[in-house]
């Protein structure tokens, strides 16, 4: 790292948390926090490995943010976490512990360095919308709380990332890509069950031999033209066959000591949806307003099928032929691109990605499923 110009001194208290990584508190400037700390964005570079954490910014909220704090007088209690590299100094204050003085944290001096913007020695955890607004305000001297923890993982910090904006409304698209690239630490439950089905979408994605390589839109691909399906149906669509106690996948998630099998479920995924892709070629790989096959809904009926296919499958074959056999029994009935569904009595580009819509047509493929391998 390059030599640092200048540096900002700040009273500070010192603790340990977690695996005895330090946590400071402290007061700086506000428009100090963008000289310090670099906003880590969520892309993925040329060998798609990702990267970052953060949201694009939101412009309205900044400036919503900054029209407030340019009022004057005003309230600014909520910190700013940050994770910060080893580069930080401490240097605890000398003089006898105050009476009653627990010991849970140690007061001092903390230096921080400050670096070219990309090199800074810090990056923001929560708070960038906040850090943004307060670099434009008049007042460059309002002083506001930091949180800081020392640590230059980056799994580390999108761990962080993902704990501290797990109650607030951040994009599910985003903490869905970000959950598999968290490993370190036990995530609450219900953040635990998504990752999974998020890992084998970014791996249905990044798998050149997967019908869906490339078609699943995510949320740190800019500019991929190629990309139709949104990731959160093709998550759905996994985790409802997981959760669904006769699912296709659902014997194979996490069971007690026992991972989850994401090979037999991948394998179950690719041989299914590669047989959908032949059956269906005119409705593969489309816009979703071409193709009601790449519309969430789509996916999400399918997925039931499958999870019909598979049980009556089950113990008599499941290779790609046997598949591809039963899923052209239903195509004859399907409407992805032109025409009317004959049961639901609606032209193919009415279906919506509405719960009785997707519930319409899943009734739709698997009652035309039934009356095809009824004796």
């Amino acid at each position: 790292m390059t030599a640092p110009k200048k540096e900002i001194v700040v009273r500070a208290l010192r603790t340990t948390q977690g695996d005895g990584l330090d946590v400071f508190a402290f007061f700086i400037k506000g428009a100090d926090i963008v000289k310090i700390a670099d906003i880590s964005r969520i892309e993925r570079d040329d060998s798609d490995a990702l990267k970052g954490f953060q949201r694009p910014e939101i412009r309205s909220h900044v400036k919503g943010i900054a029209e407030y704090l340019n009022q004057g007088n005003v309230l600014f209690p909520n910190a700013i976490i940050l994770a910060m590299s080893p580069d930080i100094h401490f240097s605890a204050s000398r003089g006898t512990k105050p009476t009653g003085d627990d010991g849970m944290a140690l007061a001092g001096t903390l230096t921080i360095p400050i670096y070219e913007e990309g090199q800074r020695v810090a990056w923001i955890v929560d708070g960038q919308q906040r850090s943004l607004a307060l670099a434009q305000v008049s007042n460059k001297a309002l002083s506001v709380p930091v949180v800081g923890f020392v640590s230059d993982s980056l799994e580390v910090q999108r761990e962080q990332f993902i704990l501290v904006n797990k109650a607030k409304p951040l994009p599910t698209r985003l903490i869905n890509e970000l959950l598999p690239e968290t490993r370190g630490i036990s995530l609450p439950r219900e953040l635990s069950a998504k990752k999974v089905p998020s890992e084998i979408c970014g791996l249905l994605n990044r798998d050149a031999d997967s019908p869906f390589y490339k078609l699943i839109k995510r949320i740190s691909e800019k500019a991929n033209t190629v990309a139709v399906i949104t990731d959160t149906a093709v998550i759905t669509m996994i985790r409802n066959s997981m959760n669904n106690p006769l699912g296709a996948l659902s014997p194979y998630k996490s069971t007690g000591r026992e991972g989850a099998d994401v090979e037999s479920m991948y394998r179950i995924l690719t041989t299914f949806w590669t047989a959908v892709k032949d059956v269906f070629p005119t409705a593969w790989g489309v816009d979703s307003r071409n193709s009601r096959l790449m519309h969430s809904a789509g996916i999400e009926a399918m997925g039931v099928l499958m999870d019909r296919i598979y049980a009556r499958l089950s113990g008599h074959g499941e290779d790609y032929k046997t598949v591809r056999k039963e899923l052209e029994k239903v195509a004859p009935a399907c409407r992805w691109t032109e025409g009317t569904w004959d049961t639901l009595g609606v032209a193919w580009n009415e279906i919506q990605s509405t719960p009785r819509d997707i519930k319409r047509l899943q009734d739709a493929l698997v009652r035309a499923y039934t009356s095809s391998v009824r004796p």
